[in-house]
């Protein structure tokens, strides 16, 4: 059975493509540094300009997407509101904060990110001696296979996921599909991931997945010689626990409503 087939037996359903079609649309804009025109956009995604355009024009009519002056397109504020309601709905960075500030006593870069296909998308990205504030959603989109946390997160799904994933495309670091599962294996094994991820000197991180199922991982990058793993695990370890704990104690409602903070009263 291939994995379409697979996710349609598991789903129940027959995935509806307008929809995937859409959220492409929305993602390729959302991830847009510069305004970008219909045309180059439907070249991003690889879809037909036609309906690139009555995608842009239901995304702009919802306030997700705005258009400028030379007809480009670029986020809208319901965008941001967007990005806002899933943070604060999903809780994930509110409950990690704590545990990842108490990380920065090593020195070291401390992350967190979470895996959108191939890529890494990361919620907190924290060098040392950098104010918290500045170290959320600092950095865009990053190629899974090049950073540990990205490597932990690919090695927690299964090798036809990773097949779907990268048939066809080029896989940043690697030469081919087989070295990337050889890879992902090793990091299974281990059960965290370590990359070198600077080769003019001694740089690695350090990566381990948070959740089950796994839905993010933490890591810390810097000079971390063979000597220093075991204790930078058992961080990392505790870190991923308490994040964990953090969770299931909030459940799904994340503990009582402030309410000013009520969507249903605030004005």
């Amino acid at each position: 059975m291939t994995r379409k087939a697979t996710l349609k037996a598991s789903a129940g359903a027959q995935p509806n493509q307008s929809l995937i079609d859409g959220i492409t649309v929305l993602q390729a804009l959302a991830t847009s540094t510069e305004p970008v025109g219909c045309r180059e956009l439907a070249r991003r995604v690889d879809l037909e300009t036609t309906r690139v355009n009555r995608l842009l024009k239901t995304l702009t009519y919802l306030g997700i997407a705005r258009q400028t002056s030379d007809r480009k397109y670029r986020p809208g504020s319901g965008m941001t509101v967007l990005a806002a309601q899933s943070l604060f709905a999903s809780g994930l960075l509110r409950r990690a904060l704590p545990a990842l500030e108490e990380l920065r006593r090593f020195g070291h870069t401390v992350a967190m990110g979470v895996l959108w296909r191939d890529n890494v998308s990361y919620l907190f990205h924290a060098p040392p001696n950098m104010p918290e504030t500045d170290a959320v959603g600092r950095i865009g989109l990053y190629p899974a296979t090049q950073g540990g946390i990205g490597m932990a997160l690919l090695a927690a799904q299964d090798d036809l996921e990773i097949e779907e994933t990268y048939a066809g495309h080029a896989i940043p670091g690697y030469a081919s599909l087989a070295e990337l599962l050889a890879a992902l294996n090793q990091v299974r094994a281990a059960g965290y991931a370590r990359l070198r991820v600077k080769q003019d000197f001694e740089q690695h991180t350090v990566a381990i997945t948070i959740g089950t199922p796994v839905h993010a991982a933490i890591g810390l990058s810097g000079w971390i010689p063979e000597a220093a793993m075991p204790e930078m695990l058992d961080a990392l370890r505790r870190a991923a626990q308490r994040i964990e704990e953090s969770s299931d104690a909030r459940g799904v409602d994340h503990g009582p409503v402030v309410p000013v903070l009520d969507y249903r009263t605030a004005v």
